[in-house]
């Protein structure tokens, strides 16, 4: 049976939701500006869309209550990267500028019961 804190579904969507704030928060103290929390296009979204100077980058969050069920960022499936590609697609074509450039950025919220959350960012972790 499927665990409720990995799958998205009961108290692991309310985990997820503060992976990303908690993420949201970790990259705006680093000097990125978020621009979108979850930018749709029909049921498929980007977590984050954020920028830093002329660099945007699309970011895909992934939080886990422990290491039991492997890395967070595994679950970033060739499949979830194509959806995130095509929102991409659509977000610059809404709002890119000229000059921009653009990357997918993947970030690892490890939110351990009652400790403080271990978080990795992986810039440009993927291309298309």
């Amino acid at each position: 049976m499927p665990d409720p804190k990995i799958d998205g579904m009961g108290e692991g969507h309310e985990l997820g939701r503060r992976g990303e704030a908690f993420a949201a928060d970790m990259l705006r103290r680093r000097g990125w500006r978020i621009l979108s929390r979850n930018y749709r296009l029909g049921h498929k979204e980007i977590d984050l869309v954020i920028r830093k100077g002329a660099v945007v980058a699309f970011v895909e969050v992934k939080t886990r209550a422990g290491y039991g069920f492997g890395d967070p960022l595994e679950a970033i499936t060739r499949a979830k990267r194509s959806e995130i590609e095509k929102v991409a697609r659509a977000w610059i074509s809404s709002h890119g500028r000229p000059g921009d450039r653009y990357r997918f950025d993947a970030v690892a919220v490890i939110w351990a019961p009652g400790g403080r959350p271990e978080v990795r960012h992986v810039e440009d972790a993927w291309r298309l």
